[in-house]
């Protein structure tokens, strides 16, 4: 071995048989962790295509013979669920792009030394993540606005999350300051080096941004219960509710079943078909973003 193979062969690590014991906890405890995940999840698929006598009396089977798709016929020919999948889409997209349009501008002066008023803002703000008006003057104050029974009352309210204006503002703070002085020299101003510059190499943070506004979005159903009369303007999630919860499949999904019990065995096949077909868009979406998401997830970690 050569001595320059010498200086750049690194130092094996030996670990005792405590640090070996902690670590082997450590996966243990993670692999009980993915499994409590994993497992359920396999159940509700597989049950999604079994045949409901065959899912009340034996459960979940491998025999092929008593798989059946007729959960995913009835789901997907519902004219309730297309129309909830429809509104969950455009209230999760906008309220999205206005929240993370609202928390990033709101940032960015926040992140900003020569702001005058900054600690009163930052007071204000944190205080809002504390105490609220509560539910009675906050559905007077939609009512008041003109917004009860619109897709307004579900984005506005919660449109600016302090937590997440917080991260942002770590972020810009950790954007170096030469790269400022080098626009100012080139004689761009203060719009043009947010929206050329800043936004441009705050992507991944943006990105997770946007995808825990999505997913908060469209996992709500409780304003949207609250908010909204029409049925037409309900998002997917109280269709959701009323078959998972309530018990109380949409009319058409089994108006053909006249025997109580096998409406009651339908009726819970359809749960599980429900809960694959609303999650598939967040099992689709995640993978484009999971490239973005740990340098975004770490923003704001190291300086606060």
């Amino acid at each position: 071995m050569s001595q320059s193979e010498r200086r750049t062969k690194k130092p094996l690590i030996r670990t005792s048989w405590v640090d070996n014991f902690i670590i082997s906890i450590g996966y243990i405890l993670l692999g009980a962790f993915v499994l409590a995940i994993i497992v359920p999840m396999v159940y509700i698929i597989v049950a999604s295509f079994i045949d409901p006598i065959t899912l009340q009396n034996k459960g979940v089977t491998l025999d092929f013979s008593k798989w059946t798709l007729t959960a995913y016929k009835r789901v997907l020919s519902n004219k309730a669920i297309w129309t909830g999948f429809r509104n969950a889409i455009v209230y999760s997209v906008v309220f999205t792009v206005v929240s993370v349009a609202v928390t990033m501008l709101a940032a960015y002066p926040m992140s900003r030394a020569d702001f005058k008023g900054r600690k009163f803002f930052n007071i204000v703000f944190v205080i809002t993540m504390f105490f609220g008006g509560g539910l009675i003057p906050t559905y007077l104050l939609i009512s008041n606005m003109g917004l009860l029974n619109s897709m307004w009352a579900l984005i506005l309210p919660g449109a600016f999350s302090v937590w997440n204006m917080i991260i942002a503002r770590t972020f810009y703070k950790g954007v170096p300051k030469e790269l400022q002085e080098a626009a100012y020299v080139d004689g761009a101003s203060e719009i043009t080096y947010y929206f050329r510059i800043m936004l441009p190499v705050c992507t991944p943070l943006i990105t997770v941004l946007a995808l825990w506004q999505f997913v908060g979005m469209w996992n709500s159903y409780f304003d949207a219960m609250i908010y909204l009369n029409d049925a037409a303007k309900q998002p997917l999630q109280l269709v959701l509710r009323s078959i998972l919860i309530q018990n109380q499949p949409e009319s058409g999904m089994i108006s053909d079943m006249q025997s109580t019990a096998a409406r009651a065995q339908l009726a819970e096949l359809l749960k599980y078909a429900t809960i694959i077909v609303s999650s598939l868009p967040l099992l689709i979406m995640y993978p484009f973003f999971q490239k973005y998401f740990d340098s975004g997830i770490m923003a704001g970690s190291i300086k606060g």
